[in-house]
């Protein structure tokens, strides 16, 4: 009966949504504690979001095989391109897939971003971009080199920045840069375009004192990202999701110390308006990224659970 109120739900979507939009929105997702693998949210509007209760690719990459903080970004030819964090500790890579449907992954390695600093902590939460006026794909993370930077309140194994590199085709790599040091430990960053040479780094804070949401800016996807902003979410907050709707940005993000699933609405990234009564989000849901993708594939992936349950 669950499964058939589940399809039900979705074919009726797709019915609604097919008259007035020919795609859907997909939110990348995985479980604590993140041993079992990809996962997807899907949504119509982009405020109410159901669970597809499958999973998509299972983490075979890395010495602790787990997957988390999935980003995914659909290409102009229609491939959709995954990264994703494969250990908490010791690894000095992320890992990488690719799929045209979304059910069948392949090219599945380990990129060794961090393999020329030995002393790397960690490889955390890799987040794809795709810079449209040079066609090519910025890949950021967060990292520990111990003694690198000057410490605050950071432990000297928790002294996190921003990292980069760029593909074309996720075969040839530019060299491994810092992209983001604002002076404090700084984790789970999100490039966004907000206009033509007009970028804006939604951002965790993660020093002791505050572990909350900012947003700095830049004219150019490689920074530097300045202004740091105000924090606009609440202590013990992390993981933020951007996506435009309309004329407004949707920033979600995962309340890890009230347990829940939060979000703001803002139009400069300089005010925001809390939504948490207007979005609606399927329980154990843990960030990704918000994508746009067709509406034939999430048919496709409709179709394919149907036919394996």
């Amino acid at each position: 009966m669950q499964n058939f109120k589940l399809y039900f739900v979705l074919f009726l979507g797709i019915l609604l949504s097919s008259s007035c939009s020919k795609h859907v929105y997909m939110f990348s997702s995985f479980h604590e504690p993140a041993d079992e693998g990809l996962r997807f949210l899907y949504s119509y509007d982009g405020y109410n979001w159901e669970a597809l209760n499958k999973i998509y690719l299972k983490p075979e990459l890395g010495s602790q095989k787990i997957m988390r903080d999935p980003s995914i970004i659909r290409d102009k030819h229609g491939t959709y391109h995954l990264v994703w964090t494969i250990a908490w500790r010791g690894d000095k890579g992320i890992g990488y897939a690719s799929s045209k449907d979304l059910i069948h992954w392949e090219n599945k390695k380990i990129l060794p971003v961090m393999e020329h600093e030995p002393e790397t902590v960690n490889v955390w939460a890799p987040e794809l971009f795709y810079d449209e006026k040079d066609d090519r794909f910025v890949i950021i993370w967060a990292s520990t080199i111990p003694d690198r930077f000057p410490l605050h309140t950071e432990s000297n194994d928790n002294n996190q920045r921003m990292y980069v590199t760029t593909t074309k085709d996720f075969v040839d790599f530019t060299p491994t840069e810092l992209f983001s040091d604002p002076d404090f430990s700084i984790i789970d960053a999100v490039i966004v375009e907000k206009d033509r040479d007009d970028y804006v780094l939604v951002l965790k804070d993660n020093s002791r004192p505050n572990r909350n949401l900012k947003v700095a800016f830049s004219s150019d996807v490689l920074g530097p990202y300045e202004d740091v902003s105000e924090p606009f979410s609440d202590y013990l907050t992390e993981g933020p999701s951007v996506v435009k709707i309309q004329d407004k940005w949707l920033i979600y993000f995962d309340s890890y110390g009230s347990k829940s699933y939060e979000a703001v609405e803002t139009t400069d990234f300089k005010s925001f308006k809390v939504v948490n009564d207007q979005i609606s989000v399927p329980e154990d849901h843990k960030h990704g990224t918000i994508f746009k993708v067709p509406l034939k594939d999430l048919k496709k992936i409709i179709k394919h659970d149907k036919s394996n349950r």
